[in-house]
């Protein structure tokens, strides 16, 4: 009933090709859009700013760019992180080697050389496929970090190998505010999530889906894999490149190696896997799920243990942590292996009917 589409005539192919081609979808993103740019900001407190929100965004613009390598072309990656340390890393020294350089242009410049060593990194999926390439792209992992803590350029030479981030200017407005920040990161998430949306939907997302599917298959029908497949490592390490510099200055406001640790790149595969593969609505539901878990497990675990009067601890949330994410992971797996933006799908699809009998 909600979703229904009696009424809705599409008259042009470009009305059939819309990107939101349901009302009821326009209406909704809209919406979403007008509470995050309008809403948010005047209700939100700066610890949600600072320690929720602006993380989700950040890293529901990295798994968008892991989703395009692994859930668009199928190329697994554990190389993730690596690449938004390069970002943040290549940024950084723009910004400090470059004299003038606007800020945008270093986020641009650090994805451009994230894209660059991706693609490096993603010749050996032109022989190798599956869990081969996925250990390829852990070595990137280990190299790259093992790169940027030991080559002293790539810090300025910081004797801890922590330096801190420049402020972010833009034409002449300092962005210093935990509200600031949210709003230029909420920009930047959606007109790139937007631009990964109609990627998707191109030629060149076809034929990413088509060298998913069956590569032999694809090959013959005139698709080049070389091609595809570096262009897939390129454009998804320029979407990590770019998440990495803004985690590194609009959220931990320091540049450090160890900060896109292996860790971060499971937590980063993690969010496409619970969120859903091959989808960029997926991105979001991942990250809002890991980014929002740790908080409710949190007062979950004081709520129960002041109930039954126990001392509860930190590592006892940590270790309550990694198991609900184990085993989750092995619940969509099992249950639903397209995660939450499937879940959503069916509901929208019930909601067509609603509320006649099925």
């Amino acid at each position: 009933m909600f979703y229904r589409e009696a009424g809705q005539f599409k008259a042009s192919y470009i009305e059939d090709s819309a990107i939101f081609p349901l009302r009821q979808d326009r209406i909704g993103i809209a919406v979403i859009l007008a509470v995050a740019f309008a809403v948010v900001p005047f209700v939100a407190t700066p610890y949600l700013f600072s320690a929720i929100l602006i993380p989700f965004l950040i890293l529901a613009l990295a798994a968008i760019g892991l989703n395009i390598l692994t859930g668009y072309c199928g190329q697994l990656s554990l190389g993730s992180a690596a690449f938004m340390a390069i970002g943040a890393f290549a940024s950084y020294n723009f910004m400090l080697r470059v004299p003038g350089m606007p800020i945008l242009v270093a986020f641009a410049g650090g994805g451009l050389i994230a894209a660059a060593v991706g693609i490096l990194f993603g010749l050996p999926s032109l022989r190798i496929r599956g869990f081969y390439l996925a250990v390829a792209t852990l070595a990137a992992q280990f190299f790259i970090v093992w790169c940027l803590s030991k080559v002293g350029w790539f810090s300025n030479y910081s004797s801890s190998g922590v330096i801190t981030a420049q402020e972010i200017n833009i034409l002449g407005y300092v962005f210093d505010t935990p509200v600031e920040k949210y709003m230029l990161v909420l920009t930047i998430v959606a007109v790139m999530a937007l631009a990964a949306k109609n990627l998707a939907r191109s030629n060149i997302g076809r034929s990413w889906m088509a060298v998913r599917d069956m590569d032999v298959a694809a090959e013959v029908i005139g698709i080049r894999p070389m091609r595809t497949k570096l262009l897939a490592f390129a454009i998804s390490s320029f979407y990590c490149g770019v998440a990495g510099a803004l985690f590194a200055y609009a959220y931990l406001g320091t540049v450090e190696p160890e900060a896109y640790n292996l860790d971060l790149s499971f937590r980063i595969l993690f969010m496409i896997i619970i969120g859903g593969v091959g989808t960029v609505l997926g991105s979001f539901l991942g990250s809002a799920f890991i980014a929002l878990l740790p908080v409710f497990l949190s007062v979950f675990v004081e709520v129960l243990g002041s109930t039954l009067g126990l001392d509860v601890s930190k590592s006892l949330t940590s270790n309550l942590e990694l198991m609900v994410f184990g085993g989750l992971i092995i619940l969509f797996l099992i249950v639903e292996p397209h995660g939450l933006a499937r879940l959503w799908q069916i509901v929208k699809e019930k909601l067509r009917l609603w509320p006649f009998p099925h």
